[in-house]
Parts: structure tokens; sequence; C-alpha cells
């Protein structure tokens, strides 16, 4: 008995730990799904310069986490719209001279160094940024580069960077691949397109107080904001190559002196068709390979 009296303390406070530990256990797992389920779809993703590693840890940590309260939030106001409603033959007409001009849109490596008017090439920006994004953030940055040596700086970059990836990085078939189009490392357009255009995503926002204001599908968005800008070159007559530098983005990103959180997506060299450009001669899919109707 008195053995029994002694060792019931004992197991009580035994059995008071056990079942702290399984409380515990149960919320931190509940914590992770929800956090699982808060995350996915709803931010930018990590990559290499969106993460970090946490010293006392050793595990990497999303640079796009620890938002701070959006202070631009709050009730917009709506205001009235209206669109312009064609008839059917209008629309048509439309439609079809906007696929015309669209269908003429081709990747051009051989571009003018004729100056272009700088009020053009704000205005094609200002199309782009019309673009749709995710709770309306406007994640991107368009930097415009027409300072030659910067573009040379830009070129020297990109060229070595290249070279490796055609020597090493990538496999045989995508090099093979690309020989059909005649293009190589050298990246001589970076020197005479009169205008460079770098499109940064901004992986999160920064609030006037310094804290991160979290940026929706900025991806996606962004991707969007990239096709309107190709539709308003070809609209205004100028070519250019969609450009995505492997391996340069880091480099570019500090040359330009843009912030931690922007990370380079395409870099487009803009500008007329040099007199002797030529494109391969490709053709398009058929409506009835792209479109299924339902």
């Amino acid at each position: 008995m008195t053995t029994l009296t002694l060792l019931t303390p004992v197991l009580l406070v035994g059995l008071c730990l056990i079942i702290g530990f399984m409380l515990v256990k149960t919320r931190a797992a509940k914590s992770s799904k929800s956090s699982a389920v808060k995350t996915e779809g709803f931010g930018p993703s990590v990559d290499q310069e969106d993460s970090r590693t946490d010293p006392k840890t050793s595990t990497r940590v999303d640079e796009d986490c620890d938002y701070g309260d959006d202070a631009e939030g709050g009730d917009h106001p709506h205001v009235p719209h209206s669109q312009p409603r064609y008839p059917d033959d209008v629309m048509l007409k439309r439609s079809q001279h906007f696929y015309t001009l669209m269908n003429q849109r081709r990747t051009v490596r051989l571009i003018s160094s004729d100056p272009v008017p700088r009020e053009v090439i704000d205005n094609v920006i200002r199309t782009a940024g019309t673009a749709p994004s995710g709770a309306h953030t406007e994640p991107w940055t368009f930097v415009v580069v027409s300072d030659a040596m910067i573009k040379h700086e830009i070129r020297g970059i990109v060229e070595k960077e290249e070279m490796i990836n055609y020597q090493q990085r990538m496999g045989d078939n995508w090099v093979k691949d690309l020989s059909a189009f005649r293009t190589n490392w050298i990246k001589k357009y970076l020197d005479d397109a009169p205008y460079l255009i770098l499109i940064f995503r901004q992986t999160y926002g920064i609030l006037p107080n310094g804290q991160k204001k979290q940026h929706y599908y900025s991806e996606i968005s962004i991707a969007i904001a990239s096709g309107m800008l190709l539709a308003a070159l070809q609209n205004v007559g100028l070519v250019t190559v969609t450009s995505t530098p492997l391996n340069c983005g880091p480099q570019l990103r500090r040359l330009l002196k843009r912030p931690a959180n922007e990370k380079l997506l395409m870099l487009l060299p803009v500008g007329y068709p040099a007199p002797d450009a030529t494109v391969p001669d490709l053709k398009r899919k058929p409506l009835d390979d792209i479109v299924v109707h339902i």
C-alpha cells in the first residue's frame, strides 16, 4: 500500500507529460497543414534567390513570408464602366485585323541601331502596365537601358554565361534544335538595339513603413504583362528577341542596382529590324490544333 501511494504521483506526472506531448504534436501538425494550404497557389514560388538558410536550424526559409499589414488595403471605390459594343461585322473585321498584325510578329536578332523615340517606349510600357494582376499588386518593374556602356556591360555578362550554357549546361538536343535558328552565344543585338528593356518580377512589395507586401500570383501576372508588351511593340512596328538569359539574373540585378525583391524575368532588345534582317520561314499551328470548342 505504501509503495502504491509513492508511485501514484510519479504515474500521474508521467501521464501528464505524455498527454502534453501529444497535444503539442497535434497542434504542430495542424499548424503545418494550415500553413501549406495558405501558401499553395498564393505567392511567388521560391527559387535560389528567394530563400535563405536559417543558421540555427540549417533549413531554407522563404524570404517572402512575414508580411506587414497592407497599408494600401481597404475597400476600393467602384466607378461606372462601359465598353464599346461593336456590331458583329465590325467585331469580325477588328479581330481579323489584329490577328493579321500579330501574325507578323517574329523574333528578330538583327536589330538596327536607328534611334526610336523615347515617348514610344514609354507608351509601350504604359500599355504593359495595364495588365491584370493578383489583387492589383502590379508586381513588375521595367528597366529601360539606352546607355551604350551599360548595354555593353550587359552584353558581356550575358555572352559569358551563354557560352557556358551552350558548351556545358544545355543538353546536346537543345543545342541541336537551336542550330536550326542560327543562334549562338554571340548577342550583337545587345549593343545594336537602341533600347534594352529588362522585365523584373517583384516577388513582394515594400510598404511605406518598410514592411513587406505580399504579391499574389506574381509570375502569372507579369507573364500577362510581358505578352501585352510584345503586342504593344508589334503595334508600333518595333521588333525584339524574347531573351531569358540563364544564370544572369543576379548579376544584371546588381549591375542595374535593383532591390533584392526583384528577379529578372526577361531581357528584350528593342528597335527597328536591320535592313538585312531575316527570320526563319516558320509556320504556326492551324486553329484546329490549338482550340477546342465544347
